[in-house]
């Protein structure tokens, strides 16, 4: 059974730091490709940032350059999401994507002050 469970969202304040987790099981995990996905209330889903199976190249989406940070640990099956300098607009559901198969529930990420 392929599960991707997110966790580490949650309420934080105007220029803080948040770090999501994804734990994958079920499938090979480093043979796929990760990425961060959001969607905030009234939008379409987008990308955030994306990881090559073996970790040594990553690309992101413009609002999250020199900001976020994806990392992954094909030993423990994670892939994270270290966000620095969060702004009200990054409030989305944030979701883990096994590219191009599986998606997560999705974990609620609030920036408000």
């Amino acid at each position: 059974q392929v599960e991707l469970v997110e966790s580490g969202g949650g309420l934080v304040q105007p220029g803080g730091s948040l770090r999501l987790s994804c734990a994958a099981s079920g499938f090979i995990f480093s043979n796929y490709i990760m990425g961060w996905y959001r969607q905030a209330p009234g939008k379409e889903r987008e990308m955030v940032a994306g990881i090559t199976a073996a970790g040594d190249s990553t690309n992101y989406a413009n609002f999250a350059k020199g900001r976020f940070t994806i990392s992954r640990d094909n030993f423990k099956n994670m892939v994270y999401l270290q966000m620095n300098a969060l702004e009200p607009e990054d409030t989305a559901l944030y979701y883990c994507h096994a590219w191009p198969d599986f998606w997560g529930q999705g974990i609620q990420v609030t920036v408000s002050s």
